[in-house]
């Protein structure tokens, strides 16, 4: 059975086991576009994938699948080389510890997303980045753009354009270098993992 087909059977809950590791090629591969109309089965992909990082941020559900929160998921992730990711940025509480108005600053499945343009200052988020699909810590800032221009598609075939700042810029950047073949750590300096360059932005 195709990796496709097992993670969207209807009674599938996308786990920790269906997330392909380092050392898969498929991390490596350049995934293909996806071409319009989508076929019900790259719909039902992104569904899930929005379904899984739902649950991976419910610590009920996380804890009932065993699973590693999430805010970002891409479909190489899941072995099925295709240029689909979702993103759930969930908003903080306030000072007072009040719920946010809106609960998520970003939730989004995206088609063929790609960088359109980008700022020249770059940023790196001061704790580094973790990966699903990495089990072990990597220490080091992760170099990108500070802001970025998004364009995709949405599962309707809409076409969408987005600028996005901050952390949803860097959320956004590593999972569309999933679909590019390309690891949050290939973007550490390996001589020097916290070197910073003039005008580098650490977001805390």
């Amino acid at each position: 059975m195709k990796a496709i087909e097992k993670v969207t059977r209807a009674s599938h809950l996308i786990d920790m086991d269906d997330i392909i590791r380092e050392g898969n090629p498929t991390l490596r591969a350049v995934a293909e576009d996806v071409t319009f109309p989508l076929s019900d089965q790259e719909i039902i992909l992104g569904e899930k994938m929005m379904q899984f990082l739902h649950h991976s941020q419910d610590p009920v559900m996380a804890e009932k699948l065993g699973l590693r929160g999430g805010v970002g998921l891409a479909a190489p992730q899941l072995d099925i080389s295709k240029r689909i990711i979702a993103v759930l940025v969930p908003n903080p509480e306030d000072a007072d510890g009040n719920p946010p108005k809106e609960a998520y600053s970003l939730q989004e499945v995206m088609y063929n997303p790609k960088v359109v343009a980008h700022s020249v200052q770059d940023a790196a988020l001061g704790d580094g980045e973790g990966c699903l699909s990495v089990d072990r810590n990597v220490p080091g800032y992760v170099v990108r753009h500070a802001r970025v221009t998004v364009e995709y598609f949405t599962k309707d075939g809409e076409k969408k354009r987005i600028k996005l700042k901050g952390y949803n810029s860097i959320v956004v950047q590593h999972e569309i270098d999933h679909t590019n073949g390309i690891m949050f750590y290939d973007r550490i300096n390996p001589n020097n993992p916290f070197e910073i360059k003039e005008g580098l932005l650490i977001l805390e």
